[in-house]
């Protein structure tokens, strides 16, 4: 028995909503706003190596960014509001937005990264 099957499984889901360890689902998985740290501080689990890559980004862009576009066409259409508007408007959504986006995201790719390799090995 390995020290990974000596942990319950962690929903993937689960973790990367709460941006926490893949292994153990306690510890935190960012040392800042995006580093992921180097060990989980409560299994000792070495995340050095977990790279989500571009995928996070890319998920944001395109969520984000259909979102922002049809509420934008939304205001436009029924508004009609002077351009200045949509750039105080839209501005702090789209930072805000994919802020709030790239942490779970890039979370939730690192913890399927884990489960994928951890289920490959067992095999």
């Amino acid at each position: 028995m390995t020290q990974a099957d000596s942990y319950p499984p962690v929903s993937p889901l689960a973790a990367g909503l709460r941006c926490r360890c893949p292994r153990c689902g306690r510890g935190k998985l960012y040392d800042g706003l995006l580093d992921v740290a180097a060990t989980c501080s409560v299994c000792g689990l070495d995340l050095r190596a977990e790279d989500a890559g571009d995928g996070p980004a890319v998920f944001v862009v395109l969520i984000l960014g259909a979102v922002v576009v049809g509420l934008a066409i939304l205001v436009e259409v029924e508004f009609e509001p002077p351009m200045w508007v949509h750039l105080v408007l839209w501005t702090p959504v789209v930072f805000g937005g994919a802020i709030a986006m790239l942490r779970p995201l890039k979370a939730w790719l690192i913890a399927m990264q884990y489960r994928h390799h951890r289920m490959e090995h067992s095999r």
